[in-house]
């Protein structure tokens, strides 16, 4: 079974805060600007600011560099509650993946029975 939305976004919801959050729970180790995630995202940078100030005022969001006029975000992993998100957010995938393997463990015991039934 194919995903199309990360396990995160299906747990929470499909909104904009919760796409932006997990696209930085996501990519952590890279920085990003606005525009950049705005356009990831398929959302406005009307849509994505009161977010981001949301997300830099609870401290989620650090900037590191300034490349142009362009400022630079990355998820703060010093934060207490981003290590949270990080430790949910891995053992949701790791459920989630253990999930598809006992799927796909019966459907190979599924298919072997069909096959020797013939």
């Amino acid at each position: 079974m194919e995903r199309t939305k990360s396990v995160f976004v299906e747990t929470f919801g499909d909104s904009p805060h919760i796409r932006t959050l997990d696209f930085f729970l996501t990519f952590i180790e890279f920085d990003y600007s606005k525009s950049q995630i705005a356009a990831e995202l398929g959302i406005s940078r009307i849509t994505i600011e009161p977010i981001w100030n949301k997300l830099i005022k609870g401290g989620f969001l650090k900037k590191i560099r300034i490349i142009g006029r362009a400022e630079m975000y990355s998820l703060n992993k010093s934060n207490p509650r981003v290590r949270e998100l990080l430790d949910l957010n891995f053992k949701f995938c790791s459920s989630a993946a253990d999930e598809e393997i006992e799927e796909g463990k019966i459907i190979a015991k599924t298919n072997v029975r069909s096959r020797t039934a013939r």
